[in-house]
């Protein structure tokens, strides 16, 4: 009997703190081949970003991972800073990590994820946990990209869950409404884990000390990032904790968390400069009469995700 190939995945992301732990998710999870990481700007620049997933994941014993470094702008307006009292300056809760060996491929973000794509045509997962400007720029690169992938789960938007960075814009939609808009409207087998569920899954105090006591190199970066990353969390949470945004996408993506509910509706974005930019429109009319099972088009929006997902991501965090 042949043995099942690995699923390749192709991950997008501005490297901060939950993007590390995304990537920690992918690097553990047995059946899966991280083919390659693209970055773009979002908690810091997307050059900072490579090299912090370059040390991370030399780190986490995975040198030869190919970075690219994606669009530092954003479509329709420029990049102006990051998000330092979230994540550090650095990104990454101002840790500092060996400074691996490796450097960032020669070509961009948009053309990583087509050259990925082309590679492995039908079978891809392409995890995208940042804005969405590699991506829309990887459309216009290759229009049948939504063919070529076999699947797309993005960690971005608000359904029915109000906005985070605005009444009704989560971070990621926010920072590149247009890249969304297009993203979410080009037809890819998509899955949006937005804030309806993210802010259910908490990582608490009593997680981030397993972790530090595991006591590897990979676990104790990541506990030690976290530290930071609590203290902004504590400001809402009332105590020392972090909300599981892209790790809980990178689970989605890995097939390790049910989605109990996620109706396949049209999405679009409000990208206009209106007070509700950013905002992602999903169609859950179907709520008051129950949604057909699978809608022609549209996406899978994530609205229940049952389970203890942080004690499964300490879990297999603690086997790095």
């Amino acid at each position: 009997m042949t043995a099942a190939l690995p699923t390749p995945v192709h991950l997008d992301c501005d490297t901060g703190i939950d993007d590390a732990l995304a990537i920690g998710w992918l690097v553990a999870t047995p059946g899966v081949e991280l083919v390659g990481v693209s970055t773009v700007s979002g908690n810091l620049d997307a050059a900072g970003g490579a090299r912090n997933t370059l040390d991370l994941l030399a780190l986490l014993g995975r040198p030869q991972v190919p970075v690219a470094v994606g669009a530092h702008d954003f479509l329709d307006h420029p990049y102006a800073g990051g998000a330092p009292e979230v994540h550090g300056v650095n990104g990454i809760g101002e840790v500092r990590l060996p400074r691996a060996a490796a450097e960032p491929v020669g070509h961009d973000g948009a053309h990583a994820i087509v050259e990925a794509a082309r590679a492995h045509a039908g079978r891809l997962h392409l995890l995208a946990i940042g804005p969405f400007t590699n991506l829309a720029l990887a459309l216009e690169l290759e229009p049948e990209l939504p063919r070529l992938v076999q699947r797309l789960t993005v960690m971005g938007g608000a359904a029915m869950a109000p906005g985070n960075v605005s009444a009704v814009a989560e971070a990621n939609v926010a920072n590149d409404p247009l890249a969304a808009h297009r993203v979410l409207t080009a037809g890819f087998d998509a899955t949006m884990i937005g804030l309806d569920v993210t802010m259910r899954h908490v990582f608490e105090e009593e997680h981030r000390r397993a972790l530090l006591a595991v006591g590897t190199p990979a676990t104790t970066a990541l506990a030690q990032m976290l530290e930071f990353y609590y203290r902004f969390y504590a400001q809402r949470f009332g105590r020392p904790c972090a909300v599981l945004h892209d790790p809980l996408a990178a689970a989605a993506a890995t097939g390790d968390v049910e989605l109990a509910s996620a109706p396949r509706v049209p999405v679009v974005v409000d990208h206009t400069d209106g007070p509700g930019r950013g905002q992602t429109i999903a169609d859950l009319r179907g709520v008051y009469a129950g949604f057909p099972d699978e809608a022609a088009g549209g996406v899978r929006v994530a609205l229940e995700v049952p389970g203890d997902f942080a004690g499964a991501l300490l879990q297999r965090l603690s086997t790095l």
